[in-house]
């Protein structure tokens, strides 16, 4: 399989071996699943994005599986029905890497990029896979609004640009104002936990990108 990314120059090879503790984990999936992507999983959408939406990691059977951002698993069969809902994309997601899926004006970058164990990073994963996320935004200048999926894309995000996390609490549908015209929205990750338990409702989810439409159309038009 091929990097599905618009910035190839931007990722990390596939056997990267900064993290320990992925790394193992990553070969024990090689392992297992050969015919799985079982690598860093690359950035996806629109070269000349206007909005970046900041996830957490690859899931095992869904990113770590297929190799592009949010594929095969439920979390992906919501976001891409709001994306396209909004006409964010064109609307051809099938869960696999050969859909066609295609994204317009969006890209979707992770802040982990490799799969942790119970989905669930270190502060020290998290802190050393920021440079790819700061390369990645640097390669992407029309970026200007953000979406945030979780608590923890939203920290590692606001400390990619330096700025204090008690200035921008976490909430879902806050709005935040970084200066400069860059905005951070926050959401709650679309993930089947929180939508099973009621936390996150479709309704809640596409509220968030109609901020995020709406901001593009004050700010960016």
């Amino acid at each position: 399989m091929i990097s599905v990314s618009p910035i190839p120059h931007t990722e990390p090879p596939r056997d990267r071996p900064l993290c320990p503790r992925l790394v193992a984990l990553r070969h024990a999936c090689q392992a297992e699943h050969p015919d799985w992507w079982n690598a860093p999983v690359a950035a996806f959408g629109d070269a000349d994005a206007w909005l970046g939406i900041i996830g957490l990691a690859p899931g095992k059977h869904g990113a770590n599986r297929t190799g592009r951002p949010f594929t095969g698993d439920y979390a992906g069969d919501l976001l891409f029905a709001t994306l396209a809902k909004f006409g964010l994309s064109n609307d051809r997601y099938e869960s696999h890497l050969g859909d066609g899926l295609a994204l317009s004006g969006v890209v979707i970058i992770n802040s982990v990029k490799c799969l942790p164990p119970q989905n669930k990073p270190t502060p020290q994963e998290i802190n050393t896979c920021r440079r790819f996320l700061t390369a990645q935004i640097a390669a992407l200048p029309r970026l200007r609004v953000f979406v945030a999926l979780g608590r923890i894309a939203h920290d590692s995000f606001l400390r990619h640009w330096g700025q204090r996390l008690a200035d921008h609490p976490f909430g879902h549908g806050a709005v935040h104002d970084l200066g400069e015209g860059r905005v951070l929205i926050d959401s709650y990750h679309c993930s089947r936990y929180n939508t099973n338990t009621g936390r996150l409702t479709a309704a809640m989810f596409e509220d968030v990108f109609a901020i995020a439409c709406g901001v593009r159309d004050e700010r960016l038009a």
